[in-house]
């Protein structure tokens, strides 16, 4: 059975949020359509107006202040991400998550603000985002709010936006920039796949953060370490911080097992 949905198509800022505003929980946003598209296909989401904001003034844009850091507008793709001068400079962090989401076709459709707005517990640009320190900018029409990345999502698949509300922009802070980091991500084959186990390290200025995705009904961040803590006190943050079930895809007892290798290669790699 096909369902039948209205399909908008805003031009400006204003006219996208009136039309969330109107619609409210009915309406469903179209940003890259790789997670959204399939869902419909499968039956998962039943949305009665689909809005695409590809076609927004300025929703495509990356910019980076000293001031601000790099701020990520909603119809982004992952490769203008990857291809954006700044963000290879000085967020290698990024530019490593980004690379091990899904193949190039694919990337030249996803979105990041769609990646962590599906809130999948394997996203893989969550990870960086929390380890980075990332900000959410939240807006309706009503106004606009920010939200830390550590407090963004709220469950499988779950996250703080409400009825009428987008992601606008990620804004990752100059802080961060030039930071190391380091992502290993586990897979059921090799190539492109969804992740069994996702552990991301960042570490600037004495400050150590680890980012976990697939072990949590949402992505995790581990902090409060330093770099000069013992390698087995970071694994044992890791290990106490997550909540893996048993799948089809692994055991509990393998991401259990897998966190603690990668927390291992990851730090050794940053060091």
């Amino acid at each position: 059975m096909t369902d039948i949905f209205k399909y908008r198509s805003p031009v400006s800022r204003a006219e996208l949020l009136g039309i969330l505003a109107d619609h409210g929980e009915d309406a469903r946003v179209l940003a890259g359509g790789t997670d959204l598209l399939v869902d419909v296909r499968n039956g998962f989401a039943r949305p009665k107006v689909v809005v695409d904001l590809k076609r927004v003034e300025g929703f495509s844009d990356i910019s980076w202040s000293e001031a601000e850091g790099l701020i990520i507008r909603p119809a982004v793709t992952i490769n203008d991400l990857l291809g954006h001068p700044k963000v290879r400079d000085a967020y290698s962090l990024l530019v490593a998550c980004a690379q091990d989401l899904a193949s190039h076709q694919i990337r030249n459709r996803a979105t990041v603000v769609g990646n962590v707005v599906n809130a999948s517990p394997c996203a893989d640009m969550a990870p960086a985002l929390l380890c980075l320190g990332a900000r959410a900018v939240i807006s309706s029409r009503a106004g606009h709010r920010v939200v830390a990345f550590k407090d963004f999502f709220t469950g499988v698949k779950s996250t703080v936006l409400r009825p009428g509300e987008i992601l606008e922009e990620i804004i990752v802070p100059p802080e961060t920039a030039t930071a190391r980091g380091s992502y290993r991500k586990l897979k059921r084959i090799k190539g492109h796949d969804l992740g069994i186990v996702g552990v991301a390290a960042m570490k600037k200025d004495g400050l150590l953060r680890l980012g976990i995705s697939s072990c949590a009904p949402t992505p995790l961040l581990v902090e409060g370490l330093s770099d000069t803590d013992p390698v087995e006190m970071a694994v044992a943050a890791a290990q106490l911080a997550i909540h893996p079930i048993s799948d089809l895809r692994c055991s509990r007892e393998y991401r259990e097992h897998m966190v603690g290798v990668f927390v291992r290669r990851v730090l050794q790699e940053v060091a």
